[in-house]
């Protein structure tokens, strides 16, 4: 496994990261045989939200961890708060934020997050009492790191004009199969659909910043829509592709990375092309097989690219 330094931190994190959105779908012997897979492999990095299950998903971390300081201190943790999903619309005020962050340490049954994110920004967001919770949680030594999800540089310049501390990191939305925050710089001054600027440039202002980019959903084939890698070899009972549209849409680019395999085991190969795409290293094979405790499968996983990058994936 590889390590490195995440930016402006004293953190060293693996290359890899386990992502826990759904957790929720697991046994909880299940659940332990998974973390514990990804530990063996050397993994030290796992991704949290409060919104992931309803928090169901951090206690089941937890309690399939039996956690407890000594294995605490092993591991690095980030939870995401800031997203109301039972009344619907973001909330970064500083008494949501504050008391998303008590929940969030109840349910992983710790002391403290290594980073804790802003989900998603808030259109009505008061930066001085962001500025006030960030504040108060590492005085209180219950955060140790602040970064953002899903905003613009404009948002985090806004934020950031009034935080005390400073966002290392913001997680973005990014695939082999939706690539927008790279097709405009690549198409600049084209006639095309890709040149259009929809991310203000976040993936230049992030590296120009030092603010690490984690990107969300790599083996995922547009907003929701499933790991495209699932349809890759999608067949009728006969043998055929099958003929539902929205397979051929989400099977079409692990189709073209299998040719670029050589037509090679698709089930190893394209989530292995999707990985090296993102990484910039030798890729592993990774999935989970709940049978034998190990983790095999990559949808499970996020890998960070060996600069200022890294890419969370999730089950």
């Amino acid at each position: 496994m590889k390590f490195f330094p995440l930016s402006d931190t004293n953190l060293e994190v693996s290359s890899l990261v386990l992502g826990c959105m759904r957790l929720k779908q697991l046994s909880i012997s299940e659940a332990e045989s998974l973390i514990r897979s990804a530990i063996e492999q050397g993994i030290n990095f796992f991704d949290h939200a409060d919104i992931y299950g309803h928090g169901v998903c951090e206690e089941i971390f937890a309690e399939a961890l039996q956690m407890n300081p000594s294995i605490r201190e092993t591991m690095i943790l980030q939870s995401k708060c800031g997203i109301r999903s039972k009344e619907n619309y973001y909330d970064l005020s500083k008494e949501h934020i504050l008391r998303s962050v008590d929940g969030i340490l109840k349910r992983l049954q710790t002391d403290y997050l290594d980073i804790l994110l802003l989900h998603r920004p808030d259109p009505l967001v008061e930066p001085d009492e962001v500025a006030e919770a960030f504040d108060q949680l590492h005085s209180q030594g219950k955060v140790k790191y602040f970064g953002v999800s899903n905003h613009t540089p404009a948002q985090i310049e806004l934020l950031q004009r009034s935080l005390p501390h400073k966002l290392i990191v913001n997680q973005i939305q990014l695939s082999i199969a939706h690539t927008p925050v790279i097709d405009s710089g690549v198409s600049f001054n084209m006639k095309v659909d890709q040149s259009i600027n929809r991310d203000s440039s976040i993936v230049d202002y992030c590296r120009l910043n030092n603010i690490t980019l984690q990107a969300w959903s790599p083996f995922q084939h547009g907003f929701f829509k499933g790991p495209f890698d699932r349809h890759r070899l999608d067949r009728t009972s006969s043998g055929k592709h099958s003929s539902d549209p929205r397979h051929d849409e989400a099977g079409a680019p692990a189709r073209r990375l299998q040719k670029l395999g050589g037509n090679t085991d698709a089930g190893r190969m394209v989530p292995n092309l999707q990985i090296r795409w993102k990484y910039r290293a030798v890729a592993v094979p990774f999935s989970k097989k709940r049978n034998e405790g190990r983790i095999s499968r990559p949808s499970f996983f996020c890998a960070f690219f060996k600069s200022s990058v890294c890419i969370s994936v999730y089950p």
